[in-house]
């Protein structure tokens, strides 16, 4: 049965209460109520109850939640067991910092290769992931299934990449190239990372904080 739609803000915030729901079982806590966890994430106990049950009842009245059951369910709601398979191009800094740091078979993803344009990585491994020329990436795409490519290449070349991707076979990009994709294969997902928009989000409540404590004096 097909699911009913589901407000992309729900599903932004189930990675956050995952997250939360994993250092709490970490720290040795066995159940939460809506009210603990709505105190703990700045959210209203209605808010969490109304995310969750748009798919389905996990908690019980009186009890709350059990945090092993809601970390499993959301696991699979979040794809976590469905073994994606990923590439990354672009092996600079930051494909050097995701493929050592982000850890993504904690994740529940399989990351299968690195590709680069650069005579010197070819042929090399870093982190335990071989990197290929960029070149050979439609015969690899062929040759193996990959769900998702991870683009942390210069953005000169971003546009060219996802759309030889996407032609592959791909049906989701993770792109980190600071630029917005528009590719013209709507079937194809694109989650377009941009770090200053954080550092700005930061940035706007840091000036409001310090022209309220100007108002003040």
């Amino acid at each position: 049965m097909k699911r009913e739609k589901i407000s992309s803000n729900v599903i932004r915030r189930l990675p956050r209460y995952l997250r939360k729901l994993d250092d709490l079982a970490y720290n040795g806590v066995d159940r939460i109520s809506s009210s603990e966890l709505g105190r703990m994430m700045g959210l209203t106990p209605s808010q969490i109850r109304q995310d969750f049950s748009c798919f389905g009842e996990f908690g019980q009245q009186g009890y709350g939640y059990n945090i092993d059951t809601l970390r499993k369910e959301l696991s699979n709601i979040l794809g976590v067991n469905c073994n994606y398979n990923i590439i990354l191009i672009g092996t600079g800094n930051l494909g050097h910092a995701l493929i050592e740091n982000f850890g993504f078979g904690g994740h529940g993803f399989t990351l299968l290769a690195a590709f680069d344009i650069k005579k010197s990585l070819i042929g090399t491994q870093f982190a335990g992931v071989s990197i290929y020329d960029i070149n050979s990436l439609p015969e690899f795409l062929a040759e193996n299934k990959v769900d998702i490519a991870v683009l942390t290449s210069p953005r000169r070349s971003a546009h060219s990449t996802a759309a030889l991707v996407a032609s592959c076979g791909v049906r989701a990009i993770w792109n980190f190239t600071n630029i917005e994709l528009d590719l013209s294969d709507p079937n194809v997902l694109v989650e377009d990372i941009h770090f200053s928009d954080s550092l700005l989000t930061l940035s706007y409540y840091l000036t409001e904080t310090s022209a309220n404590d100007a108002d003040e004096k």
